[in-house]
């Protein structure tokens, strides 16, 4: 296994700590004029989500902890399962609804997601950053109306909800953002 010192956090990295999976979210040398220099660091367990703040020693060693990333196509769900499909493999593999993000609301069948695990242990699944999906329910838009700046509600096909300019109409398909939720443009095509 690979080490990494305290010293040589940087943003994004993951280490072990304590038994759990932790990724450095912001981290800053300090070298107070009097005692020992630290790393003040701010870390967040990939597992569960909470953010931490603790001090290190510079030299502390931590092991590197290897987070799997792997493309799998989005199948169906039954109940609290997703069935998520190895693009080499055909393997399925269910994945359990607790450990969905919240922006999988705009994944729908067939979409390539990333699968985040740990030793074997999927904690996570990342939906592709940009989505196309149908306005299925929204009040009708109004010709001439191009204010850009007033939002209405609108149902998605996934079921998702969102707020979208007043000239969209239901059955136009939207690009979406999954990092925000928010709606992008009119989808090209």
């Amino acid at each position: 296994m690979a080490a990494i010192t305290a010293g040589d956090f940087r943003n994004g990295v993951t280490f072990e700590y304590e038994g759990k999976v932790m990724q450095v979210i912001e981290f800053q040398h300090v070298k107070p004029g009097k005692g020992a220099a630290f790393v003040r660091t701010k870390m967040k367990n990939v597992i569960t989500g909470s953010v931490t703040e603790t001090s290190f020693n510079p030299t502390a060693k931590f092991e590197t902890a290897y987070v799997e990333r792997k493309d799998m196509q989005y199948l169906y769900n039954d109940g609290e399962l997703y069935y998520f499909m190895d693009q080499e493999t055909y393997d399925q593999m269910p994945i359990n609804a607790s450990v969905l993000p919240d922006s999988f609301k705009f994944v729908k069948e067939e979409m390539i997601c990333k699968l985040l695990s740990y030793k074997g242990n999927v904690f996570s699944v990342e939906p592709p950053t940009f989505v196309d999906l149908e306005v299925t329910d929204t009040d009708p838009g109004f010709a001439g109306n191009t204010a850009t700046n007033t939002l209405k509600p609108a149902t998605l096909e996934t079921g998702a909800e969102i707020k979208v300019p007043l000239f969209i109409n239901p059955g136009e398909k939207i690009q979406i953002d999954t990092r925000t939720g928010e709606y992008l443009s009119r989808s090209k095509g």
